[in-house]
C-alpha cells in the first residue's frame, strides 16, 4: 500500500506523553488525528504510512477549554486522539530523537 497525500491530512502528529508511553509498552501508538476522519480511514492511513499492521483503532474527544487569553476569553480547538493497537511484531518508533 503506498502512501497518499490525504494519508497526511488524517495523521497529524504521534502524540509524547506519560500516558501514550505506558499505552506502547502495549502495542499502542497514540496520533492526533484529524477530527472529522473515521477509524477505517486512520487505520489505511496508519498501515500506508508506517508499512505496518493494525489490530485496532480506539478514538476519543478533547474538547477545548475556555480559557483567558489578554483578558479576552478564548477557547482552544478540540482535539481527536487515536489509539492505534498494532498487530504482533510491529512497532512504530515516534521518539523525537533529542
Amino acid at each position: 500500500m503506498t502512501a497518499k497525500p490525504e494519508h497526511y491530512d488524517v495523521i497529524r502528529k504521534p502524540i509524547i506523553t506519560e500516558k501514550a508511553t505506558m499505552a506502547s509498552e502495549h502495542g499502542a501508538v497514540v496520533f492526533e488525528v484529524d477530527i472529522e476522519s473515521t477509524k477505517p480511514q486512520i487505520k489505511e492511513a496508519v498501515e500506508a504510512l508506517f508499512n505496518v499492521k493494525v489490530k485496532a483503532v480506539n478514538t476519543t474527544i478533547t474538547k477545548g477549554k475556555v480559557k483567558r487569553f489578554r483578558g479576552q476569553l478564548g477557547k482552544r480547538k478540540d482535539v481527536k486522539k487515536a489509539y492505534v493497537t498494532l498487530e504482533e511484531g510491529n512497532t512504530i518508533d515516534v521518539s523525537t530523537g533529542l
